[in-house]
C-alpha cells in the first residue's frame, strides 16, 4: 500500500487513469493524452541517460537513413527501473483496448500481460527491446513512419515528453496522419507538456463507419524542432528482430 505522504511510482500512475475516457479518445481522435506519468526530475533522470553509452544497445542517426533529422537510442536489457514499470503498467489496459479492436477488424488477440506478449515476441526472433530515447536539436524532426519491428506488432504505444515546450525547445509538435479510404489523408498536431504521455496506434486502428467498421492506416512524425532540445521517451510493446 503507498503511504499518503509517498509520491507515486511510474506504474501507480499509470494503473490510477481513467482508461475508459482514453480509451474513447482513441475511437474518436486516433490518438489520446494520458497525462502526466513522470515529474520534472524524473524527465531529466531519463535526458541524462541519453548520454551514457551502457545503457542503451543501438543509436539511429535519421539522416543517414533519411528518417529526418536527430538521434535515438534503444535501451538495452535490463530496461531502466522506470521504463520497465511504465512498459508493465501500461500493457494490461492497453492489451484490453487493442483486443476490442482486434474483435472489431477480425484480427488476431493479444496476451494479457507483457510477459506473455514478450515470449510470442521471442518465438518469432524477436528478442531486441524497442523503449528508446529521442532527441532532437534545431533543425530536428522525424518523417511520418510506422513502428513495425517483426511478424508480431502490438498496435499501440506511447510517448512521454522528457523536454518543457517552449521553455527547452520550440516548435516540435507530434505529429499523426489518418490515411482515410478514398479520401484525403487528415492531419492532427498534439503538443505534450514535460511527463506528459501521448497514447497512439502503431499501424492501424479501427473506425466506425456507414458499413461498420473498418481499418484506417495511421503514421506519426515530429515537425521541425525551431530551437533549444526537445527529447522524448517512446515505449513500444511488442520487441525487434
Amino acid at each position: 500500500m503507498t503511504d499518503a505522504t509517498t509520491t507515486p511510482g511510474p506504474a501507480d500512475t499509470a494503473r490510477s487513469l481513467d482508461w475508459p475516457a482514453i480509451e474513447q479518445r482513441l475511437d474518436a481522435e486516433g490518438f489520446a493524452s494520458a497525462g502526466p506519468l513522470l515529474g520534472p526530475d524524473q524527465c531529466r533522470d531519463v535526458v541524462r541517460m541519453f548520454d551514457d553509452d551502457a545503457r542503451f544497445r543501438s543509436t539511429v542517426t535519421m539522416a543517414r537513413h533519411s528518417f529526418g533529422e536527430g538521434s535515438y537510442r534503444y535501451f538495452a536489457n535490463p530496461l531502466p527501473e522506470p521504463v520497465q514499470q511504465l512498459r508493465e503498467a501500461l500493457y494490461p489496459p492497453l492489451a484490453a483496448i487493442a483486443n476490442r479492436w482486434a474483435e472489431r477488424l477480425g484480427e488476431r488477440r493479444f496476451p494479457t500481460t507483457l510477459d506473455a506478449l514478450l515470449d510470442e515476441c521471442a518465438e518469432l526472433g524477436q528478442h531486441r527491446p524497442t523503449p528508446l530515447v529521442l532527441r532532437y536539436g534545431p533543425g530536428g524532426y522525424n518523417c511520418l513512419h510506422q513502428d513495425v519491428y517483426g511478424d508480431l506488432t502490438f498496435p499501440l504505444q506511447f510517448l512521454i515528453m522528457l523536454s518543457r515546450p517552449d521553455e527547452d525547445f520550440t516548435g516540435g509538435e507530434s505529429v499523426f496522419v489518418e490515411q482515410r479510404p478514398r479520401q484525403q489523408s487528415r492531419p492532427m498536431v498534439a503538443r505534450p507538456g514535460q511527463g506528459e504521455a501521448i497514447i497512439f496506434p502503431v499501424r492501424h486502428r479501427p473506425k466506425l463507419g456507414t458499413r461498420g467498421y473498418h481499418r484506417v492506416q495511421m503514421r506519426h512524425g515530429v515537425s521541425a524542432v525551431h530551437s533549444g532540445e526537445r527529447h522524448v521517451l517512446g515505449i513500444i510493446f511488442h520487441n525487434a528482430r
